[in-house]
């Protein structure tokens, strides 16, 4: 019995330490100034100051980030009461004909550099699939190239297949995305990553704790 409850505590405080993590990642990284500014309590900081020189510059945007702040947790926790995914799309896109054509002349595309890059974490197009929340009928021409995966579908792709970080970013940005810093789930999933947190619970965890909810991730225990 005693055994049982320590590994409960154990549990318990190894999942505090991580979301904590977190938290303080989230805070030095997430960059929404105009929503920040907009949780009660939050302290504008003086951009402008005088330099040595005597003349008036401008500080990095970066001080007004949410790790600046003297009361930095309890801003975090108004934010993640006003959460909520607002990122949801399809799974997929349909490019136009001129995308199809130059994809023709285009060194790297999705479906170029997927199985590479599948290859660097173990997995292959068929297992990564079978990951996904995604239909396997459209998860096939997302393969082949001839549909369009969505940023949604490339950074859940990431998370179920264990990507390393430089691969996340050539997929987004051959699709034409990129990492923002003022997106939550952008935040949190490059939290993820660069920490190599891929075990299902710790993960769905840090997606809860900020209402990430429409990545295209298949469950354990999730018919396919």
């Amino acid at each position: 019995m005693l055994a049982f409850f320590g590994a409960v505590w154990y549990h318990r405080g190894m999942r505090n330490e991580y979301l904590r993590a977190l938290d303080e990642y989230f805070c030095a990284l997430y960059s929404d100034y105009v929503r920040l500014s907009a949780i009660e309590g939050y302290a504008m900081p003086d951009v402008l100051y005088v330099a040595e020189d005597g003349n008036v510059a401008r500080r990095d945007s970066s001080c007004m980030r949410l790790c600046n702040q003297k009361d930095c947790e309890g801003l975090l926790r108004k934010l993640k009461d006003t959460l909520a995914d607002t990122t949801f799309t399809f799974s997929f896109a349909f490019p136009t004909l001129r995308e199809r054509i130059s994809d023709h002349f285009r060194k790297n595309t999705f479906a170029r550099l997927l199985p590479e890059t599948l290859r660097h974490c173990g997995e292959t197009a068929e297992s990564a699939g079978e990951k996904l929340d995604i239909e396997p009928r459209f998860w096939k021409r997302i393969v082949k190239g001839t549909l369009y995966p969505e940023k949604n579908t490339v950074l859940a792709l990431a998370l179920v297949c264990g990507m390393q970080w430089q691969d996340v970013l050539n997929l987004l940005a051959v699709c034409g995305f990129e990492f923002r810093g003022d997106e939550v789930r952008d935040v949190v999933v490059r939290y993820l990553i660069e920490n190599s947190i891929f075990n299902e619970r710790m993960r769905d965890d840090c997606l809860a704790e900020y209402s990430v909810t429409n990545l295209p991730i298949r469950r354990t225990g999730e018919s396919a």
